[in-house]
């Protein structure tokens, strides 16, 4: 895979590309497994995979979540991204994933958005094209998650709305460029 370092081994942020048919189908690395109530997250610097906490409440992730390499979204992380599938995803796995929405998220006051996908290769769920088409009940429980997950650390998040793909493949494209100027800067030192 190109831009892999020698030896196969890479910074999964840095390293992977984002995916040959963008914005359609994007890459995204997997750090939390669905049904998981460990938070893992990307150590930036290592680019390994680390327990950050276990979740407070009784909550557990709806969906596989992780982020796109090589975006930068306005908290300083990769862009999130969270995958409806039929399956949990080991942590650090790599796969492709369908944007079909955003759900626009602050995050003690920060924004923290989150794209929603389906798994481009899942058979119950690559029809899907837009959020609109997924079942109420599902986004829902998405909602309620994010709403809950953090309240027994009084930890505000405030879910504010969701929108389709059009405005998930904006914020993509969004947090492409700046992931591509914050290299740059880095380069220019």
């Amino acid at each position: 895979m190109q831009g892999m370092m020698a030896g196969g081994l890479g910074h999964p942020w840095h390293d992977l590309p984002i995916g040959e048919d963008v914005p359609d189908v994007v890459n995204c690395i997997i750090e939390i497994p669905r049904g998981s109530k460990v938070k893992y997250e990307l150590d930036k610097e290592t680019g390994l995979i680390k327990v950050d906490r276990i979740l407070y409440s009784s909550v557990v992730y709806p969906h596989n979540y992780g982020f796109i390499p090589r975006t930068l979204d306005d908290d300083s992380d990769p862009l999130d991204i969270l995958v409806i599938m039929q399956e949990p995803v080991l942590p650090l796995c790599y796969l492709r994933a369908k944007p079909i929405g955003v759900m626009e998220m602050l995050d003690q006051g920060e924004r923290d958005d989150k794209i929603i996908a389906v798994h481009a290769d899942d058979p119950e769920v690559m029809h899907y094209n837009d959020i609109s088409e997924i079942p109420a009940h599902r986004m829902q429980e998405i909602k309620r998650f994010f709403q809950d997950y953090k309240a027994l650390e009084k930890k505000s998040v405030v879910v504010e709305e969701f929108h389709g793909k059009e405005k998930a493949v904006q914020v993509i494209e969004q947090c492409r460029k700046a992931y591509q100027a914050m290299r740059s800067a880095e380069l220019m030192k």
